[in-house]
């Protein structure tokens, strides 16, 4: 009890007296406060004091003086971190008494993992991890090996993370994180920070099993030195302390397995995750013993604290690096609660799991559909730029595949094309570029990536259009025929019609995006499902044709070509990837038409926006693929015209949705061993099971029923709605 109220004490010491900054050779401080309030009592409210070349932009980056979140220098405890040390704001060793020691040692532990989350969820490292003032100043806390060793490991950890996200370039997404504003991230003897956290671990491994020995043996044996005064305490605060420096350990391996070349660490970065989130588990079980041996009452919710103690933490001031943030105000910083950043941790740590268990598949097709599938865990910044710097490394896919070889078997070419010349042409190495970007692109946040999507899509075009040109330059004639032979016109045929889809599939993951954003308004739900339905029919068209003139490539070898002909139009299936594509044309469509025959005749409420017509609002969501004619001849017009005559009678007779339960259901055997796709196969029947129950009750009642009320949720599918009719 005496230890928990020095430690009170500590905390509660009132602030001290500020000392005035000294004047310097050609400037002396004068006090203006007279004169401001002097002026105060002549200004009216929206008046304020401006020289004569004052304007609007720089009243747009002006400072209200004495306002906390405008000016830096009002929210300082300290001016320097000197005058903080000086002031004892951060004591070595934090206090004589060992237990108040090894306690406040682990509330420091605490902190610095809430504030290490909060730096990852996008605020500046100089105001979350660097406000500790024991980071500061690494010399400081030699004579502390157990404090010392966890700070060097702190830092060592930061400067690894920076440098994956910065590698990544996905810092573009928050560019304050990578920002390290001269801070000592690069301390004397940081490398071998493990063998000192090592050594530290070993000691307080022994004091455990002293503690755990026969009487008779304890200490005796050991003969050791305890961490602290209370036996009692002593097991219980061995364990805190020993689960919260191997966590620090097994995630600084985790950090630099992930970043050796070609994923070869990726198995061992396994191994030490699953050690992470075992320790994880530990510190959160510590959190019991933690409060209950500081004896403390806590105001408040624990779920708010910083600390699994509740304790406020000694040696932090984040108002020393506001000056060091940025040449803007400070930001105003709510650090994340200690559960919640074991939370982020453990989310983290599952993110990264999910990384290092990735086969890496070779195939473009599998690597696309692993990232769109790990994007939907809405992993975090550090795990996204791991992702990306495992997939693109000195310009090829894993640090190992080329990207013309992926090209080539993306665009089903034989293996003994991959080294042709072809790809040393300016068009061919232009698209390899953008095959790269789209890697990075896809590892970005939602907002981020489908911005950027937009914006590639002219690329593409404009490279298929070089491709289209180079082909035709090159082999002139021959260019309009099919000749096995000529390996040259083989690589451009199948390499332009793999562009296409590609372009297609981009375009259509950019329309998906808008429904996980929330862009879109139910009015405007008509639209977007008609302009997914026209970009779907040409994906499906192209996926379509790859497969056919793949196959076709095959089967002519050896025969002549009208026997070939022959051949591939009698045994030619429609491949899943094209059914499964169709399944969402009729849903597209099928929504498409319903919405309109609900507008056309009035059972759905409209209401017209004041700021801008149905007209601007198809260009401000579909601008950037009618630049890129996207599909061609696409247009607003032929929107209307599709939808305007669309009613409820109408689409009874054709149900959609039926032909989308019908080709789930013949599909779904060809992807038995695909569970992913089984389930997303579950839920577009079960959108399509749902929309044909409803469209048949509206269709019942007809539009004379006044109550009957229509709306749509995204209940069984995130992107595709399900309409529900109730009775007001």
């Amino acid at each position: 009890m005496a230890g928990t109220s020095a430690q009170e004490a500590t905390v509660d010491l009132p602030l001290p007296e500020r000392t005035p900054i000294p004047s310097g050779d050609h400037t002396v401080w004068a006090d203006v406060s007279p004169l401001l309030d002097a002026a105060c009592k002549d200004l009216q409210d929206g008046m304020l004091i401006h020289g004569d070349n004052f304007n609007l932009f720089a009243a747009m980056s002006a400072l209200e003086i004495m306002d906390p979140k405008m000016d830096s220098g009002m929210i300082c405890k300290y001016y320097s971190v000197d005058e903080a040390i000086e002031n004892g704001a951060a004591p070595v060793p934090i206090s004589f008494d060992k237990t108040i020691d090894v306690q406040c040692t682990i509330d420091i532990m605490d902190h610095l993992l809430a504030c290490e989350a909060t730096w990852h969820k996008g605020h500046s490292l100089a105001q979350t991890v660097f406000s500790c003032i024991y980071l500061l100043r690494p010399d400081r806390t030699s004579s502390h090996p157990l404090l010392h060793s966890y700070c060097r490991v702190i830092r060592a950890t930061c400067k690894t993370v920076i440098s994956v996200v910065s590698d990544a370039r996905t810092h573009e997404e928050e560019d304050l994180f990578i920002m390290t504003y001269g801070l000592p991230l690069n301390g004397d003897g940081d490398e071998k920070c493990l063998s000192m956290l090592n050594a530290v671990e070993e000691t307080i491994s022994r004091q455990l099993r002293a503690c755990k020995a026969p009487s008779s043996k304890n200490r005796v044996l050991e003969d050791l030195v305890p961490l602290q005064n209370n036996i009692e305490f002593e097991e219980g605060y061995c364990k805190a302390l020993l689960c919260r420096l191997r966590f620090r350990k097994h995630f600084y391996h985790v950090l630099t397995s992930m970043r050796r070349p070609q994923g070869r660490g990726l198995e061992l970065a396994r191994k030490h995750i699953a050690s992470c989130i075992s320790e994880l588990k530990c510190i959160l079980n510590s959190s019991e013993f933690l409060r209950s041996s500081t004896l403390v009452t806590h105001e408040g919710s624990m779920e708010d604290k910083t600390t699994a103690s509740g304790c406020q933490p000694i040696g932090f001031d984040a108002s020393l690096n506001c000056r060091l943030s940025a040449p803007t105000p400070p930001r105003a910083i709510k650090i994340l609660s200690w559960k919640k950043a074991v939370e982020y941790f453990m989310k983290l740590l599952q993110d990264l799991d999910v990384i290092c268990s990735y086969p890496l598949d070779p195939s473009l097709e599998s690597v696309l559909h692993f990232v769109v599938e790990f994007q939907k865990s809405q992993p975090d910044l550090v795990a996204r730029a791991h992702l990306q710097r495992l997939l693109v490394q000195d310009g090829k896919l894993y640090g190992r595949d080329p990207v013309f070889a992926v090209i080539t078997r993306a665009a089903a070419l034989p293996d003994n094309t991959r080294n042709h010349d072809i790809q040393k042409k300016e068009s061919i190495v232009q698209l390899g570029q953008l095959v790269i970007n789209l890697l990075k692109i896809l590892c970005t946040n939602g907002a981020w990536q489908r911005r950027k999507l937009g914006k590639i899509l002219q690329d593409w075009r404009v490279v298929y259009v070089q491709l289209e040109m180079a082909f035709r330059k090159e082999f002139g004639e021959k260019a309009n025929i099919s000749n096995d032979e000529n390996v040259g016109v083989k690589l451009f045929q199948h390499i332009l019609l793999w562009v296409e889809e590609q372009t297609y599939w981009i375009a259509f993951r950019f329309l998906i995006l808008g429904f996980e954003l929330e862009l879109y308004s139910e009015s405007e739900y008509c639209m977007v499902y008609w302009y997914i339905y026209v970009v779907l029919i040409k994906l499906a068209e192209k996926t379509n044709l790859k497969t056919v003139v793949s196959n076709g490539s095959g089967k002519r070898r050896g025969k002549k070509k009208r026997d070939s002909v022959k051949d591939v139009a009698r045994d030619y299936q429609i491949p899943p990837s094209v059914l499964f594509l169709q399944c969402q044309i009729c849903l597209a469509e099928g929504l498409t038409m319903m919405l309109a025959a609900l507008r056309n005749d009035c059972m759905m409420a409209q209401n017209p926006s004041p700021f801008n017509t149905e007209h601007e609002r198809f260009i401000q969501h579909f601008e950037l693929l009618q630049k890129a004619c996207i599909p061609d001849h696409v247009s607003f017009p032929l929107f209307m015209e599709s939808t305007t005559h669309a009613r409820l009678s109408n689409l009874v007779m054709y149900d959609y949705f039926k032909d989308a339960q019908r080709i789930t259901k013949e599909v779904r055997g060809s992807f038995s061993n695909d569970p992913e796709k089984l389930a997303e196969l579950r839920r577009l029947e079960q959108v399509a099971e749902h929309n044909s129950i409803a469209l048949n009750v509206i269709s019942r009642a007809g539009a004379l029923d006044p109550s009957l009320k229509v709306s749509f949720e995204f209940n069984h599918h995130p992107c595709f709605a399900t309409a529900v009719v109730k009775r007001c």
